[in-house]
């Protein structure tokens, strides 16, 4: 489709709006493979503003859906939401980690044993 240097970054920043971001939509606009596509976002820092700009869109977009599902009483969307906005309010799945020690490391266990009957010392009789 190309020689890299035959493109300016122009192309790209007016063939980004619209395309939510999918990078092979950008390249097919401007008419090059997704890699030049994606080298120009990476490579053009106007280029990387106009791309993050598109993506962003798209976020605030979802974000107003999902707020629209929670209006709705959408059970599945506040579950949603509180999992991941609310976690700081406490609202996650928690998962328990059993016979862990400090800061989630291994833990060690030190068995001592009665030198009588070499059962451990704490053993019930």
């Amino acid at each position: 489709m190309g020689n890299v240097n035959q493109f300016k970054a122009e192309e790209f920043i007016k063939a980004i709006p619209g395309t939510g971001g999918i990078i092979s939509t950008i390249a097919r606009k401007v008419g090059c493979e997704w890699h030049t596509a994606q080298k120009y976002i990476r490579e053009h820092p106007t280029v990387q503003l106009a791309y993050d700009a598109e993506t962003e869109g798209i976020l605030d977009l979802a974000e107003a859906k999902l707020i629209g599902a929670i209006n709705e009483s959408d059970l599945a969307a506040i579950k949603f939401y509180l999992m991941t906005k609310g976690k700081r309010r406490g609202y996650t799945e928690k998962q328990e980690v059993e016979h862990s020690g400090p800061g989630g490391l291994p833990l060690t266990i030190k068995v001592v044993y009665d030198s009588d009957n070499g059962t451990p010392a704490d053993a019930a009789s």
